[in-house]
């Protein structure tokens, strides 16, 4: 494994990391607008990365080995990608940037909860990286490596305010602010792990890549449905959150065309 993939699989870690940095620079939550206007921005990215780094490099590596019936398995992927978010959500509280906490009752503190929360979707996450690494390892001319990079930039982008909802409660509740970042950065540890796993298993994975591209396309779009775009359009409508959108899918297709 070269170093621009190990850079590559530290990105979206990166965004958590300066996000639980917050708690020790500010003594208020990030400012509204601009946190509306980075999940634009994000959703974006990451709309147009399932599109033109996942879902249709899987269709079209299927369709190469299965013809017209190649449809089915990146539908089928992409299709148990939304569902295992789903089950995810109804099994941990959601995730907001007031820093509240829906979701079944529990014994377990509520940071802590947020804490799990974080965790666990940064799993998908951190695998739809290492999926588009492995694929441009193996050689795979339908996946570059702008693509991955691009990914893992969306996705840090929308990691910074997750690291922030982690810290600044844990401070609030009276954990110091070292200590508090700390846990912060450490909740987005998972993702350069899950992805690191992936890119290892990569040679098994191989017949499997149409469905995991697809399965990574469907985790990125439930995201962005479930948790980005409310987000987004939470509060007072700003043109600048849709603008911010806009420039984030773009500038994606571009760089997976140009550079592709």
């Amino acid at each position: 494994m070269n170093l621009q993939v190990i850079v590559g699989l530290l990105i979206p870690f990166a965004g958590t990391a300066l996000g639980a940095m917050m708690v020790l620079f500010m003594k208020n939550d990030i400012n509204k607008n601009l946190q509306k206007i980075l999940t634009g921005f994000a959703a974006g990215v990451m709309v147009s990365a399932s599109f033109w780094s996942l879902l249709i490099p899987a269709m079209e590596q299927a369709k190469e080995t299965s013809g017209k019936l190649g449809v089915f398995p990146p539908v089928i992927g992409f299709c148990l990608g939304m569902i295992f978010l789903l089950l995810i959500d109804s099994l941990t509280p959601h995730m907001h940037l007031d820093q509240t906490v829906e979701g079944p009752k529990s014994n377990l503190k509520k940071t802590t909860m947020l804490v799990l929360a974080v965790v666990i979707h940064n799993i998908p996450e951190g695998m739809a990286v290492g999926v588009l690494y492995a694929s441009w390892m193996q050689g795979n001319k339908l996946v570059s490596f702008s693509a991955a990079v691009s990914l893992a930039v969306g996705i840090a982008i929308q990691n910074f305010p997750e690291g922030a909802i982690i810290s600044m409660p844990l401070h609030a509740n009276g954990m110091s602010k070292g200590k508090a970042c700390v846990q912060g950065i450490l909740s987005g540890a998972v993702e350069p792990v899950a992805g690191f796993i992936t890119i290892l298993l990569a040679s098994l994975i191989v017949p499997f890549m149409p469905v995991l591209l697809s399965f990574a396309a469907g985790a990125m779009v439930y995201v962005v449905v479930e948790e980005l775009v409310p987000e987004m359009a939470e509060g007072q409508h700003s043109n600048w959150t849709t603008f911010a959108f806009m420039i984030g899918f773009a500038g994606m297709m571009v760089l997976d065309v140009v550079f592709g």
